[in-house]
């Protein structure tokens, strides 16, 4: 390869790497909190329009609200936002939505109002393995770490070994609890 196609190869790659980072914001619905845009306060992301809303009032189904409310509090630390979406849910008594109020209620150091959650989570869908990962790590807060090797024990057979990212996350834990 010659010096000018070599400096050509580079410059083409380095756009792509710069223009593909520009694009992240226009994943489509079902991505994960990494790829959810982050709108204003008082606003929330709407998969289906593919923009930022009104909070209030908007016509944004319950998981929609859910899922947004995980991404404002896993992605942008945004706890109490992430709170006030939840509460606008028409039905904020599901296993998903309680995992999350839990999440963000132990960020903000709330821990045993978080467990509460969780709780209320595993009994609706005992499957749910990020709610148990969670659980785990609000156990590991606690220094109770028999019950929080429990939940992991569980996450293992859930998942069928220990590769699954809420088996190794809890585990890590575990390992490090000044990693939480």
């Amino acid at each position: 390869m010659t010096t000018n196609a070599f400096r050509l190869a580079s410059i083409a790659l380095g756009a792509g790497l710069v223009f593909g980072a520009f694009a992240l914001p226009a994943f489509a619905a079902g991505d994960d909190s990494s790829t959810t845009p982050t709108c204003k306060k008082g606003e929330i992301y709407d998969q289906k329009t593919k923009k930022c809303v009104k909070q209030q009032g908007a016509n944004v189904t319950d998981e929609n609200r859910a899922d947004y409310a995980y991404s404002l509090a896993k992605k942008d630390h945004r706890y109490a936002e992430a709170l006030a979406v939840l509460d606008t849910m028409k039905n904020p008594n599901t296993a998903e939505a309680l995992n999350y109020r839990g999440y963000a209620t132990r960020k903000l150091g709330r821990t045993d109002e978080g467990i509460s959650y969780y709780t209320k989570s595993v009994a609706m869908d005992p499957k749910y393995t990020l709610v148990r990962e969670y659980l785990g790590e609000a156990y590991v807060i606690k220094g109770q770490m028999d019950l929080a090797k429990d939940q992991l024990k569980t996450i293992k057979a859930l998942c069928g070994n220990t590769s699954c990212e809420e088996y190794r996350d809890l585990h890590a834990a575990i390992v490090n609890p000044s990693s939480l």
